[in-house]
């Protein structure tokens, strides 16, 4: 029966490019087809990652149009640990970075700091439909300033949100969760809020809590061959405040591979919340990475 399968799918492929590929090209086709086929993971875990160090430097010397020399460098962290089974699937996601910018004659400077672990669980009713539960947990490394002053440093603040939904999952570059029932949680050091709020923590407390309903959407594709995209989308709208502000927290990361260890790298990312900043957050880093999978 699976020759058969295979024999159809050989024909189907044949019928639609026999003008324009040679038997040759037409075969290689056809196992490219079925090699896509029996890409669905397997049962049992998986585990995957990848550490990528991202580079950038310009130097000015004598340079009568004007400049500043810079150097900077991102380190950046991207884990997978999964499990499936005919009936379960259990996707969680470990991401880290730390960057740091140098311009001539300034202090230096963050460019990312970032610790972040999102964890969902889905118990299948239908083929692309689940129950599930999620868990996210995001927070930093080292200590934030502004104007001279520290407003941040590690695990302050720390961003929890946890709650059960529904999955909808076509496959794992591409999924949509729907928690209605989300709570939310904000951490900080006392002593940041002993002069006022931070961070949406009321002055002279370390917590606050929210119930509200989340939306969390990922999708990865092939934009073109060696050319990744990844969209990471999370929404959150909390019912006792301000429900029409809805805080955002979406990540765009494109890697266009030159071989097995060097690729080029674009993030993007814009945060919007109310409670920490009144406008959008973004931040953007391109340049070229070494690359280790592991």
């Amino acid at each position: 029966m699976k020759k058969l399968v295979y024999f159809v799918l050989f024909i189907c492929v044949g019928q639609t490019s026999l003008a324009q590929l040679s038997e040759k090209e037409l075969l290689k086709k056809t196992d490219e087809v079925i090699k896509n086929i029996n890409q669905e993971r397997p049962n049992g875990w998986t585990k995957k990652g990848v550490a990528t160090f991202l580079a950038n430097q310009a130097i000015f010397n004598n340079w009568l149009a004007g400049g500043q020399t810079s150097f900077s460098g991102n380190i950046t962290l991207n884990y997978d640990i999964n499990y499936k089974s005919d009936t379960w699937n259990w996707d969680n996601k470990f991401i880290a970075g730390y960057g740091l910018t140098k311009i001539k004659k300034q202090r230096m400077q963050k460019t990312d700091d970032r610790m972040q672990l999102n964890s969902l669980l889905g118990k299948k009713f239908t083929e692309v439909w689940y129950y599930s539960f999620f868990f996210n947990f995001n927070s930093q490394f080292d200590s934030g300033f502004e104007k001279g002053v520290k407003t941040s440093h590690l695990f302050s603040p720390v961003y929890i949100q946890f709650g059960p939904g529904i999955l909808w999952k076509r496959n794992d570059n591409f999924k949509i969760n729907v928690a209605p029932a989300t709570s939310k949680v904000v951490l900080v050091h006392r002593h940041f809020t002993e002069n006022g709020s931070s961070f949406g923590v009321k002055q002279g407390n370390t917590m606050r809590y929210e119930f509200g309903a989340a939306v969390n959407g990922y999708y990865k594709c092939n934009l073109m061959e060696n050319v990744v995209m990844e969209n990471i989308m999370n929404l959150y709208s909390n019912y006792h405040e301000d429900p029409q502000n809805i805080d955002i927290d979406y990540t765009l990361n494109i890697n266009m591979k030159v071989n097995k260890y060097l690729s080029t790298n674009f993030a993007f990312q814009t945060i919007y919340d109310d409670n920490a900043f009144a406008g959008f957050q973004t931040r953007q880093n391109i340049g070229i990475g070494v690359n280790y999978t592991f």
